[in-house]
């Protein structure tokens, strides 16, 4: 039998990542205090998670204000798409493929 994990993508572990992962693949850009809400989450470890992904190319952050109050959207970027979308087919794949020899 094949290593039923062999092709999932480490980076998506955490429950949170494949959360913001989600809804970037659904939502051309969203705000980090959205993102915030969403997910139910403090300030910083959303923050940290949000690092990681950039870190590994996978989101973009984009700094800015609207007005004097500063505003910081994330999107995906198309590695991140293709990485995330790889660790999906590989999560299916993985469940349908696991059974006792």
């Amino acid at each position: 039998m094949k290593n039923p994990i062999g092709n999932l993508n480490k980076v998506f572990d955490s429950r949170i990542r494949m959360g913001v992962m989600s809804i970037l693949l659904m939502n051309e850009e969203i705000s980090f205090n959205d993102l915030k809400q969403l997910l139910e989450l403090t300030d910083g470890n959303l923050a940290s998670h949000l690092t990681n992904l950039e870190e590994n190319g996978f989101i973009k952050v984009h700094k800015g204000f609207i007005g004097r109050k500063t505003n910081t959207t994330y999107s995906i970027t198309k590695a991140g798409e293709k990485a995330f979308k790889e660790h999906l087919e590989a999560l299916e794949n993985m469940i349908r493929g696991v059974h006792k020899a």
